[in-house]
Order: structure tokens, then sequence, then C-alpha cells
């Protein structure tokens, strides 16, 4: 039996359906580029590929590697955080649908989106994070107080990703009713939707269950840096 797609999952992306954001050698390490995010990962574990992964990481900069075990660092760097996360795929979404407006965000919204996930850390979110799917948003009075958008695409699978709301929104039903969202437009293009969430994270879990999600395993996150 082969490895699941979502066992290495930026490896799986970037070089497949996400080359196009890539940073790297595709037979030996790739990384996607800074401004998009900080996943990277190794074709194997050899020395060569080894050093290219190394080479993907900036003085002062960190790559992450989620991954089903803890990745070892190559010579070079150090771990300096290393977490478990919950894989969720939802092969099957319950039905239901938002009962509020839904705004498509775009670059226009970027600086927006970007202090918006700063704040509420939904997960490592950068300057062009945004430009890697579809994000969609909540406005009140022109201001964004929720979104939820895509992040790796894995061929026949997609990553619901950001999914944040501001702290005093809270309790309306925004993050439920945008992941929904997004979740069904990945599913209407034929591909599975799946997530990552901190174990500690119960009241996400128990909302992404409720939408149809389901746990596939858990990955370990380790994030690396220059030694």
């Amino acid at each position: 039996m082969g490895a699941h797609p979502l066992d290495r999952p930026p490896w799986t992306a970037l070089s497949t359906r996400q080359a196009p954001f890539a940073l790297g050698d595709p037979a030996r390490a790739l990384r996607l580029a800074p401004e998009y995010g900080l996943f990277a990962a190794a074709a194997d574990e050899s020395p060569e590929s080894q050093a290219a992964l190394a080479a993907l990481c900036p003085a002062g900069g960190e790559i992450g590697l989620p991954e089903l075990t803890e990745a070892k660092p190559p010579p070079g760097l150090k771990v300096v955080a290393c977490e478990d996360v919950c894989q969720m795929v939802a092969e099957a979404l319950n039905p239901g649908e938002a009962d509020f407006a839904v705004t498509p965000l775009g670059d226009d919204d970027a600086a927006e989106m970007l202090a918006l996930a700063t704040l509420t850390k939904p997960g490592p979110f950068f300057e062009h994070t945004h430009r890697l799917g579809d994000f969609i948003g909540v406005k009140l009075d022109g201001r964004l107080v929720a979104m939820a958008g895509e992040r790796m695409r894995a061929p026949d699978f997609t990553e619901v990703s950001g999914v944040c709301t501001l702290p005093d929104h809270r309790g309306r039903g925004y993050a439920a009713g945008l992941t929904r969202l997004a979740a069904q437009r990945i599913a209407a293009r034929g591909e599975t939707p799946f997530l990552h969430v901190y174990p500690g994270n119960t009241s996400a879990i128990s909302l992404y269950q409720a939408l149809g999600f389901r746990l596939r395993t858990m990955i370990r996150l380790t994030v690396m840096t220059r030694a």
C-alpha cells in the first residue's frame, strides 16, 4: 500500500498542483516561496535531498515540515518547534448554508486579511498566502471580520485554511458558515476538502466534525531555522 498524498502535503502539493509557488529542486527539496508560506519538504532522506532542504531556509527565516513523524533537521538547521496537529478530511459534508452575506476576497483585501490573521493566529499566514486559493469573508460596514480559504492543493485534495474571526464577532456562526462554503466549493470541483487543527482547539474540532470532517491522522509539524 503506497503512501497517502496527505502524509506529506507540502511535497505532494508543491511537486504537482502548486509547483508555480515552489522554490527549490523538484528532484531534491521544495518549499513555498517565503511570501506565501513556510511549508517545505525533501524528496527523501538522502544527504543530497537534505542538503537541498537546508539551503531553502534563509538566514533569520524558518521552514515548516508537516509530516507523519517528526522531521530530523539536516546539517545546518535546528528544530525550534514541534507540535502535533490533527489532519481532518470530509468525504461527505453535512448539508447547510450560511445565513449571512459572503464576499469573495482578493488582492484588494490582502492587507486586511493579513491583519486579521496576524491578530487571530489561525496558522501561518503571510503576505501572499491569500493567492494560494480562493478566499471568502464577511464584511460589516466595510470591515473584514471573518474569513476562510484554501491553502495546500494536492491531487484530488484541497486544504481549507485561514479560518478566523475577530474576537468581538465570534459566536455568530461565521467560522462554521465560511468553512462549510469553502469545503462545498472544493467538493463541487470533485476534490476532497481537508484541514489541519491543533488538538487542543476542541471547539474548532467539534465545529469541523459537525460539518462532516473526520480525523484522518495525526501530523507532526516541525519548524526549523538555521543552526
